[in-house]
């Protein structure tokens, strides 16, 4: 070989340089340039910027330029500040943990579902309390309506025996959302491994501890907030030498988010909420690295691809920020995130649609870089899943990581430009959200004045308002419905004994204690009053090793204390549900009349002439669930005025080009109220100029693209007597 030559690879490069430098390269004002010469004198502004709910302007198009002063992208896995994610692997060695709740009142039955869906893949068990065992309340004591609702009916360590049986917690990651309950679960949960000779050391996941996501969702706490951090030093103390791998506070945005919260305010909401107990924590002797390692915060992903990969990205960089000023440690920096998809944008209708959607939140709860992960299922809206509906939910994630292989690369969104400054951006606005709740005296003050609730108010009105315009839309609900729908009733059957068996196998079991064992238990109970954070574990331990249940430890810590301060609580609910109560009446009536309300559509001329608004009337009234009578068109207005009148539909909507409304509208519209003096007349279409002498015709009403669909709807139901 020459001692000139070159090896292959630098004279590939070589010639590719040399091709490349042949072709000039466009600038950005090039690029501008062709794209408003597209618009044909469009502005630019209006048609290719895109605002948010964030108050984050999107470009259409992003560049090395825009990440200039965006520190954070010369990081890498695994190192501060954790934008890249909490691991140097990512996901590649070991993936996020599949978390499925699994909703059945019974601790049997979500025994024999737990253990099916650990032998399909999944990983992890995510044990949801019923509202009575999260509010501290035994079956016997709680409202029947309480008792299985959305979790496990947990009171006794048989309880928890029976509804864990079988599954090795060693092996196995467990979490627990246990509400105002948390003391009791975990002294439930540690005898339970001391019976089964377990160690606690091994045990890995967390236990939800998160007062102020109680006192936001239910506007009261039964104690003062000084009792709920008592409750939270206790637990996270106990969990530092016994449980180490146990996480003790759980941070939420959940409620925020499912209330129409922003991925800014939500993220805000949780960072602050998380620096007050971090204070609180320290408050009475932990220091920042006992307490942060213990937190695990739970975000809410939504349909939104970029901006939920961004938020989740964010939420780890606005986190470090904040434990490094507090001066913790790097290991304290990362916290585990656990993300659960949206129930905000699910819907009843069409409910097979759910299931595209929570595979859009999962592909972005993984990519950017969850722990742990919960897919809603597909009938989440109607009623508890049977196996069907948890199979297809799990199968989501199975899918990402089997199939789609979203593991292979670490990071997949960093260094993408777009994203990247979206991170950023999110990271920036919630900082100064944060720093705004903050001057409110903190997040417990804040809450108390309401700032936090007027600010999601607000964005929730928004989102309504753009609904409602269909700005936004919620296909099968209020885009491209099925008015011949039959709704699918609940998968799982109703268990209408739950709750009185329930309260009665706690009746027994008290009975079945006798006087001795009651006795044992009020003398252990009595040291839980007023012993020290550092000892209240190990007190409620020796309670339920006695034979205390999780009402009595919950009972004996609120002896005396009187209820929080009420808060007005945020208003959580699904953007679909005033479009389903809409259908919802719809079918009443037509049950209630043996026919669906029709509207006629008068399509004046050929059907280019007609098509365009003839097909956006079907789409906007059909949301409502009237039947749309359709044709091809007619040739003159007394054709049309005749068949409409002989339709029997109530109302009609006029469909052709506004250059041919003058000549059409007036006498279309005056023959038909003179035929039928009561019809509604509806015009597709607002053109400007005439709007007047058209109402002054007969026109009742105008759609077009800015109409509030919700508002018309309504109006138009209720002249027609479907709405009261």
């Amino acid at each position: 070989m020459s001692s000139k030559s070159h090896p292959p690879e630098q004279s590939n490069e070589q010639e590719q340089e040399r091709l490349l430098s042949e072709f000039s390269y466009p600038t950005y004002e090039d690029w501008y340039n062709a794209a408003v010469e597209l618009l044909k004198g469009a502005s630019f502004e209006k048609k290719l910027l895109t605002p948010t709910y964030e108050g984050i302007t999107l470009r259409p198009l992003y560049r090395e330029h825009d990440l200039e002063g965006v520190s954070h992208t010369a990081s890498f896995p695994g190192f501060a500040p954790y934008v890249r994610g909490n691991r140097v692997d990512g996901h590649k060695t070991q993936p996020w943990d599949v978390a499925q709740e699994i909703p059945y009142g019974r601790p049997q039955e979500f025994n024999r579902a737990l253990r099916n869906d650990l032998t399909a893949g999944q990983t992890a068990v995510n044990l949801i309390l019923d509202s009575a065992s999260q509010q501290g309340h035994d079956p016997d004591h709680a409202p029947p309506e309480e008792i299985g609702g959305g979790g496990v009916s947990l009171t006794t360590s048989e309880d928890l025996e029976r509804a864990l049986d079988g599954v090795d917690l060693e092996q196995t990651p467990l979490l627990i959302d246990a509400g105002e309950s948390a003391i009791a679960v975990t002294a439930l949960l540690a005898a339970h491994l001391h019976k089964q000779g377990k160690s606690l050391q091994k045990l890995r996941g967390g236990i939800g501890l998160d007062p102020l996501h109680t006192w936001i969702t239910t506007g009261t706490l039964p104690y003062p907030l000084e009792i709920a951090y008592k409750k939270m030093a206790g637990l996270t103390h106990w969990a530092k030498t016994h449980a180490p791998r146990l996480t003790t506070i759980t941070v939420q945005g959940l409620a925020y988010h499912n209330s129409g919260a922003s991925a800014v305010q939500e993220l805000a909401c949780v960072l602050t909420t998380a620096v007050e107990y971090l204070r609180e924590m320290q408050a009475v002797g932990l220091t920042v690295d006992d307490v942060a390692p213990r937190m695990r915060l739970v975000m809410a992903v939504g349909t939104s691809y970029f901006m939920e990969i961004a938020k989740l990205r964010a939420t780890r960089l606005v986190w470090a920020k904040a434990v490094k000023a507090f001066g913790g440690n790097e290991a304290s920096q990362k916290s585990p995130i656990h993300v659960r998809t949206s129930s905000w944008n699910k819907t009843v209708h069409d409910p097979y649609v759910n299931m595209l959607r929570t595979t859009v939140e999962a592909f972005a709860g993984t990519t950017g870089g969850c722990e742990s992960m919960h897919v809603s299922c597909f009938d989440e809206p109607i009623g508890p899943p049977d196996d069907f509906s948890r199979r297809i939910a799990r199968n989501t994630q199975l899918i990402l990581h089997e199939e789609a292989h979203v593991t292979d690369a670490i990071d997949p969104a960093g260094g993408s430009w777009y994203v990247e400054a979206l991170t950023d951006a999110i990271a920036r606005n919630a900082w100064q959200l944060f720093q705004d709740i903050e001057r409110q005296g903190g997040m417990a003050q804040a809450l108390q004045h309401g700032f936090p609730q007027e600010q999601i108010a607000r964005t929730a009105a928004q989102r309504k308002e753009h609904l409602s315009t269909r700005h936004d839309v919620l296909i099968g609900t209020t885009m491209h419905p099925n008015v011949e729908e039959q709704l699918i009733p609940p998968r799982y059957p109703e268990d209408a004994d739950l709750a009185t068996d329930r309260a009665r196998e706690i009746a027994n079991y008290r009975i079945a204690q006798g006087a001795a064992i009651e006795s044992l238990v009020t003398e252990k109970l009595s040291k839980i009053l007023n012993t020290s954070p550092a000892v209240l574990l190990e007190a409620a331990i020796e309670a339920v090793t006695a034979g205390a249940t999780l009402g009595d430890i919950e009972h004996a810590l609120r002896v005396g204390q009187e209820a929080s301060p009420t808060i007005p609580p945020l208003n959580i609910h699904r953007g679909a549900e005033i479009f389903e109560a809409l259908r919802a009446a719809t079918d009443a009536y037509t049950a209630k009349t043996g026919a669906r309300p029709a509207i006629f559509l008068a399509n004046m001329g050929p059907i280019p002439q007609h098509k365009a608004r003839a097909d956006f009337s079907i789409s906007f009234f059909e949301v409502g669930g009237f039947e749309m009578l359709n044709n091809n068109g007619f040739l003159s207005v007394d054709e049309a005025a005749q068949a409409a009148i002989a339709s029997g539909a109530p109302a009609v909507v006029i469909c052709s080009t506004d250059d041919t409304y003058p000549d059409l509208v007036p006498p279309l519209t005056q023959s038909l109220k003179a035929a039928k003096p009561e019809i509604i007349v509806i015009l597709a279409g607002y053109p400007q100029e005439h709007l007047e002498s058209f109402r002054a015709a007969g026109v009742d009403e105008f759609i077009h693209r800015r109409t509030n669909l919700y508002d018309v709807l309504v109006k138009l139901m209720k002249r027609l007597g479907i709405l009261a």
